[in-house]
């Protein structure tokens, strides 16, 4: 089908839609149902088989298991299918990590798909882009990648760059005419929009006419999307740490064994026990354990109302100092309310809250009438050169649009008008806002045929433009005194912390031409002023607070005059005394060297375009600071790809911004960046927790069998009993480890350097040191009570087996801190008590139920003897408390 070639009504007819109406749900269901969902086909995932399979390629479990085909073919049955089923278990355990790691990063993935604007059953929604089929009418604007391959019915100056699709950067300005040409290629069909394509500037409305692989998109195989794991560089560090800690584990292990044999013990015997050995030793389950913790804790994060859309951003988060976070929306409640305009030379008053529509337009104590010169123009002009829509859901007006233009329509109807009068007037054309122009603009046309252009915006943009104003005796030419005034009004309503808003208009004759907006928006007649407020979200100041206790530096950065930047800072408690405020003109005279010198000084930035905010970024990466970056538009996508952790809005941030940023915050709150930040260092503590308690367990079980071997004395251990400890005390102990809250004091610390080594803060001394004590007390236990009876090797093993597992699940509850046991409530971490209780009820199993006993070569222990286990196993958490640094 040449959809380019067909009338809008043809397309509507052929489609079966409507494009006030939109489709209907059972057109949806059906379409749906025939056509699939609307995204390119990934790469295959790999099968739940082949993963599970995978556990068992690690080269040391494939000699373990060539070892324990050995041992069955000498006749040692039983040592041998204990050693199968174990490692049995542990691939299961090492399949399940993984898969719950896929299954979360698959969540995050689906959280941070772009959403569409569409029409259904007549109203408009926000869905998910997958969620699209033929026929939907879909709203585009300046920051939007296309969902779908979509016949163009309106453009407003609406551009979009093809490259993705034809290869060529520059952007194609749309019709929404048919074209009569036939065989045209994609980049030449102007009244088509492609899936994957940027909308770069102005707006528009089009019908879906192909979805998912029927796109043009989806027809070009190399530009189908892949799904590759990108490993962050602390899983990198770690996957590097894993190659040295096998080679420490292996020549260890193989020092046991040589001496061993050396003493004339048997080669078999030796051979497997260091396999074992090897095998529980090596942390093979670090990388996964690591995947698992982050995808945890991104998970965490997803409940705070942040999405992570790129894992090494978890680990960035831990070192943030400084957050430059937007204003309006980000620190305010992103719910405008007019609360005066200034028009005639004075002021009016308006009264209410919020988007409802309840409220007076007072001057002084009087109701003003709809007699007010200029009055109802200005709220008239308001109202067109607008493209929100109030809603009424549950009692509750609601904005659909940008908050301004929603205080605008809530404004007017506190005077008795409404978005009905838009039917008076015909729409002739638009000038989409700008961040760079600052204002927008429409052309309409009333019921006498009169044109003129109504224009909205920046009041320092706007009355430079202006030759004129309104007064109660009529337009007057503006003057200095005229300006003046204005000026004098503006300084007066921002420093009430006010956002201003001016309006004018300019008449227009029949056939002047539409396409210059910059020539048109010149001889403006100046109306007036709105000023309105978006009061701090209530939660902003505490969390501002907690991240300066956190050694974080929080900077405000908005578009708003530098007075009402003020008043806000002050009130959120953001400006210190001798911080400074820099408006956008200012920053213009700075070069970057003087900017840099000057940063450290800078709290808040007014007045400044998305352009500011990457040489904002730049400087305090000069000064060696890890900088997190808020955004929302297409501009901000440069500043927000910079910083080194880039933060986008899930409300009002478009497509292009959340493809940029690594964190997506669904509520567009400050807030949510601060627990974002607590969570991040959390995570690395939790990763840190569980090296900590694995690597100890892991040396103290080497040095258990090194010691014994040194001292001539037997195996203290058998090699499913070393199997088994590291099934019982590495699996589940570790993973609980990294469901661990993050402390009290997690964000009293100062930011982590970013250089900072996995074993820094004296980390690798405790490994080390607590290693060395569970292998001392470990072979302590087997002395004691191989000495007092030399002929029971197995009962002297299973004290041996019981301490073991006991130190180092009490180790356990010490590694939930960098302080002390005590520094935490024990029972706080529910996983870890199931995870430590279940792995003490599997010792108590194979310690004490017969058909298990010669299988693990085990015997029942005494009440004595589980005194003697404790106190050895409590020994070393006594010791470190008066030895660590």
């Amino acid at each position: 089908m040449k959809w380019y070639q067909l009338d809008i009504d043809e397309v509507e007819k052929k489609l079966q839609v409507t494009i006030p109406q939109g489709i209907t749900e059972e057109q949806v269901q059906a379409r749906r149902k025939k056509f699939g969902a609307n995204e390119l086909d990934a790469q295959k995932k790999q099968s739940r088989w082949l993963l599970f399979l995978k556990q068992f390629q690690d080269f040391m479990v494939l000699v373990l298991l060539g070892a324990t085909l050995i041992a069955g073919l000498l006749g040692e049955y039983v040592d041998a299918i204990a050693i199968m089923i174990i490692v049995l278990v542990n691939g299961c355990i090492g399949y399940f990590q993984e898969q719950k790691a896929e299954d979360s990063l698959e969540k995050i993935k689906q959280l941070s798909a772009p959403l569409s604007n569409v029409k259904r059953n007549g109203k408009w929604h926000k869905i998910n882009s997958r969620e699209l089929v033929a026929g939907d009418i879909v709203r585009i604007q300046s920051g939007d990648r296309i969902p779908a391959d979509i016949r163009i019915v309106e453009a407003n100056s609406l551009e979009i760059e093809e490259s993705a699709l034809t290869g060529e950067s520059l952007p194609v300005a749309k019709i929404g005419q048919a074209m009569t040409e036939t065989d045209l290629d994609p980049q030449d069909q102007l009244n088509m929009a492609f899936m994957g394509t940027l909308v770069t500037k102005g707006q528009g409305i089009g019908i879906v006419t192909r979805t998912g692989m029927q796109t043009e998109m989806g027809k070009i195989a190399s530009l189908i999307m892949t799904t590759k794991k990108i490993m962050t560089p602390l899983e990198r560090k770690l996957a590097e740490l894993g190659k040295v800690l096998i080679i420490v584990a292996f020549l260890l292990t193989a020092l046991v064994v040589i001496l061993g044999i050396l003493q004339g013990r048997p080669l078999y015997h030796m051979v497997l026990a260091g396999v074992s050995l090897a095998v529980a030793a090596i942390p093979e389950g670090l990388p996964a354990i690591v995947t698992v913790a982050l995808s945890l804790g991104v998970q965490r994060m997803i409940k705070r109302k942040a999405i992570v859309r790129k894992l090494s951003s978890v680990e960035t988060l831990g070192s943030a100092s400084v957050i430059c976070s937007d204003k309006t929306g980000t620190m305010t409640e992103n719910q405008m309310t007019v609360k005066k305009l200034y028009l005639n030379g004075e002021f009016l008053h308006l009264t209410g809250e919020g988007y409802q529509v309840n409220g007076e337009i007072l001057n002084g104590d009087q109701t003003v009438d709809g007699d007010h010169p200029n009055l109802d123009a200005m709220l008239r002009y308001g109202i067109l050169c607008n493209q929100a829509n109030l809603k009424l859901q549950d009692g509750q007006y609601t904005i659909d649009g940008d908050p301004v233009d929603g205080a605008l329509l809530v404004a007017a109807r506190k005077f008795g008008l409404n978005e009905a009068i838009k039917a008076e007037y015909q729409l002739v054309k638009e000038f989409p806002f700008d961040s760079e122009r600052k204002r927008m603009s429409v052309v309409v046309e009333d019921e006498n045929g009169r044109r003129f252009l109504i224009v909205k915006g920046a009041p320092d943009v706007l009355l430079p433009r202006s030759s004129f104003y309104l007064t109660k005796d009529g337009r007057k030419v503006l003057d200095l005194t005229g300006k003046d005034k204005f000026n004098q009004a503006i300084e007066r309503m921002a420093s009430d912390a006010l956002r201003i808003i001016g309006i004018g208009m300019r008449p227009l004759q029949k056939g002047e031409l539409l396409d210059d907006a910059a020539f048109l928006e010149t001889e403006i007649t100046f109306i007036g002023l709105y000023g309105m407020i978006d009061p701090p979200r209530k939660e902003v100041k505490p969390a501002i607070l907690a991240c300066r206790q956190a050694g974080i530096k929080t900077v405000m950065i908005t578009g708003d005059h530098a007075n009402t930047a003020t008043a806000i800072a002050k009130e959120l408690e953001l400006l210190p005394e001798s911080g400074r405020v820099v408006s956008g003109s200012e920053l213009n005279q700075l070069n970057q060297q003087e900017l840099e010198k000057q940063i450290e000084e800078i709290y808040v930035f007014a007045r400044v375009t998305p352009e500011h905010k990457l040489r904002i970024v730049k400087a305090f990466q000069s000064r060696g600071h890890v900088v997190a970056m808020t955004g929302d538009g297409v501009n901000d996508a440069p500043s927000i790809k910079a910083a080194d952790i880039g933060i986008s809005m899930g409300i009002s941030g478009t497509d292009v911004t959340k493809e940029a940023s690594s964190l997506v915050l669904m509520d567009d709150n400050f807030a949510t960046i601060k627990a974002a930040i607590d969570e991040g260092r959390n995570i690395y503590e939790n990763i840190r927790k569980f090296i900590r308690y694995l690597l100890a367990s892991n040396v103290g079980e080497i040095l258990v069998m090194l010691f014994a071997v040194m001292l001539k004395m037997p195996l203290p251990l058998v090699p499913v009993q070393i199997l088994w400890v590291n099934l019982v005390t590495d699996g589940l102990p570790a993973m609980a480890l990294g469901m661990d809250t993050s402390e009290e004091d997690v964000m009293k610390r100062k930011p982590r350097n970013p250089r900072e080594g996995i074993f820094a803060r004296g980390l690798g001394y405790k490994i080390v040191s607590r290693g060395i004590l569970i292998g001392l007390v470990s072979l302590i236990a087997f002395l004691f009570a191989y000495h007092n009876d030399p002929d029971n090797l197995t009962y002297a093993r299973t004290m041996t087996f019981t301490t073991l597992v006991m130190a180092q699940l009490i180790h356990v509850f010490e590694c939930r801190s960098e302080k002390s046991i005590f520094a935490r409530n024990p029972f706080e971490n529910k996983y870890l008590l199931f995870a430590v209780l279940s792995s003490v009820l599997l010792l108590l199993i194979v310690v004490y139920w017969p058909p298990l006993q010669p299988i693990f070569h085990t015997t029942a222990l005494g009440v004595l003897d589980w005194l003697i286990v404790l106190v050895l196993s409590l020994l070393p958490t006594i010791l470190f408390a008066y030895t660590k640094k």
